[in-house]
C-alpha cells in the first residue's frame, strides 16, 4: 500500500522555497514516516511524500507518478533498498536515491553508494535530512546538466563530422569537374592551337614570323604541361586504374620531382576498394609526400599499402628530421588535422609517430566493412 501526504495534511508541505520536491518514501514504520515528514517540514524545501512499504506498491507508484527523489530505509519486510535500486537504476528518468536507515554501518553504506546511490543518512541524524536531500537534488541536477551537455556536444560533433564529410565529398566532386573541364575544353583548345602554330612554323619563311611562331609554340607547350599538372593534382586519371596504380604513380612522381628515393610496398597488385576510401588513401599519401618534400629533409621514403584482416592501411615513413610535438598544435597547422578529418569521413583514423631526428611515420587505417558503398 502507499499513502499520499498532501498540503491539506497536518504534516504536509511547507512552502519555504519555490522548488517543490516529490519524494517516494520507502518505509514500513509509520513513526519513521512521520519523523521524516516533520524533519522536511522544518527544512527549506517544499516536499510531497508518497509512502510505500512493499515492492508491488513501489512499482505501482513508479508507473503512476514521476518522483524527484527516492528516500528508502535499507531493511524492509521481504526486501532491501538494493532491490529497489535495481528497479530504478536503469530507468532513463531515475531520480536520486537516498538511504535513511538505522540498521546499516557506515562502511556498508559507502560500499552501497559506489553502486550509484546518491547519499545515506542514519535515522538518529534525521534532523539533517533536508540538507541531505537538497544536496542530493543539486548533485543530481548537475549530473543531468553534464549529461545534457555531453549529449549536445556529441550531437555537435556528429553534425560537424557530417559537414566535414559533405565538404570533402563536394570538394572532390568539384575537383573532378574542374579537371574534366580543363581536359575537355582548355586542353582541347590548346592542342588545336598547338597544331596551328606548328603548321605556321613549318610553312613560314625564315625570319621574324617563324621565330615568333616557334616562341609561341614553346609557350604553348609550357601551358599544356601546366594544365596536365593541374589536372593530376585535382583528380588524377590514374585513380581510374585502381588505388595501387594511383599510389605507385604518386610515389614515382615524388621521386622524379624531388630526387628523394621512394619505394612502395603493397600486399597485392589490385585492391577492390570503395571510391571514397580510394580518395582518402590517395589524398593522405599526396599530403604526406608534400610535407616530406617541404619540411622533412629526408633521404629515403617508404610507403606500405595493405588490405589485410579487414583493414586498409597506408603507412608513409621517412628518415627526416622528425616532427616536434609542439608543431602538431600550431593554430595554423591544418595538414594533419585535415588528414584526420578526412579519415573520419570513411570511419578510419590517423596515427602519427615522430621523434626529432628519427623521422616520421603517418599511418592511415580504414575498416573494410563495406567496400561496395
Amino acid at each position: 500500500m502507499f499513502q499520499n501526504v498532501s498540503n491539506d495534511s497536518v504534516l504536509g508541505d511547507v512552502q519555504l522555497q519555490d522548488q517543490h520536491v516529490k519524494i517516494l518514501h520507502i518505509e514500513d514504520s509509520v513513526a519513521d514516516q512521520a519523523l521524516a515528514r516533520l524533519s522536511l517540514k522544518r527544512g527549506p524545501l517544499s516536499c510531497t511524500l508518497t509512502a510505500v512499504d512493499t515492492l508491488p506498491a513501489i512499482e505501482d507508484a513508479l508507473q503512476k507518478q514521476t518522483f524527484d527523489l527516492i528516500l528508502a530505509d535499507y531493511y524492509l519486510p521481504g526486501f532491501t533498498a538494493l532491490d529497489v535500486w535495481e528497479l530504478v537504476r536503469t530507468r532513463a528518468d531515475a531520480p536520486p536515491f537516498v538511504l535513511l536507515s538505522g540498521a546499516i554501518g557506515e562502511s556498508a553504506a559507502v560500499d552501497i553508494m559506489r553502486l550509484g546511490i546518491s547519499d545515506y543518512l542514519l535515522k538518529d541524524q534525521i534532523s539533517s535530512l533536508p540538507h541531505v536531500i537538497q544536496r542530493a537534488m543539486e548533485v543530481h541536477e548537475a549530473r543531468l546538466a553534464r549529461r545534457r551537455a555531453m549529449q549536445e556536444l556529441a550531437q555537435s560533433e556528429k553534425r560537424l563530422a557530417e559537414l566535414t564529410e559533405h565538404l570533402h565529398t563536394s570538394i572532390e566532386q568539384e575537383r573532378a569537374n574542374i579537371s574534366r573541364e580543363i581536359h575537355d575544353d582548355i586542353g582541347g583548345s590548346l592542342t588545336a592551337v598547338k597544331f596551328d602554330l606548328a603548321w605556321m612554323s613549318r610553312n613560314s619563311p625564315e625570319g621574324a614570323l617563324r621565330e615568333h611562331a616557334q616562341s609561341a609554340l614553346a609557350m604553348l607547350e609550357h601551358a599544356l604541361g601546366a594544365s596536365q599538372r593541374i589536372m593530376q593534382n585535382l583528380r588524377p586519371p590514374v585513380l581510374d586504374q585502381g588505388l595501387v596504380a594511383a599510389v605507385q604513380w604518386l610515389t614515382q612522381d615524388f621521386e622524379r620531382r624531388t630526387g628523394i628515393p621512394a619505394q612502395l610496398h603493397t600486399s597485392r597488385e589490385h585492391m577492390e576498394i570503395a571510391p571514397a576510401q580510394q580518395v582518402a588513401v590517395y589524398r593522405t599519401a599526396q599530403e604526406s609526400l608534400t610535407n616530406i618534400s617541404k619540411y622533412a629533409q629526408a633521404s629515403r621514403v617508404t610507403l606500405d599499402l595493405s588490405d589485410h584482416e579487414g583493414f586498409l592501411t597506408l603507412e608513409v615513413t621517412d628518415n627526416g628530421v622528425g616532427l616536434a610535438p609542439e608543431a602538431r598544435e600550431k593554430t595554423q597547422s591544418f595538414g594533419l588535422r585535415g588528414l584526420s578529418e578526412r579519415a573520419r569521413t570513411v570511419n578510419g583514423w590517423l596515427d602519427v609517430s615522430s621523434h626529432p631526428g628519427r623521422g616520421t611515420s603517418i599511418i592511415l587505417t580504414i575498416p573494410l566493412t563495406d567496400t561496395d558503398t
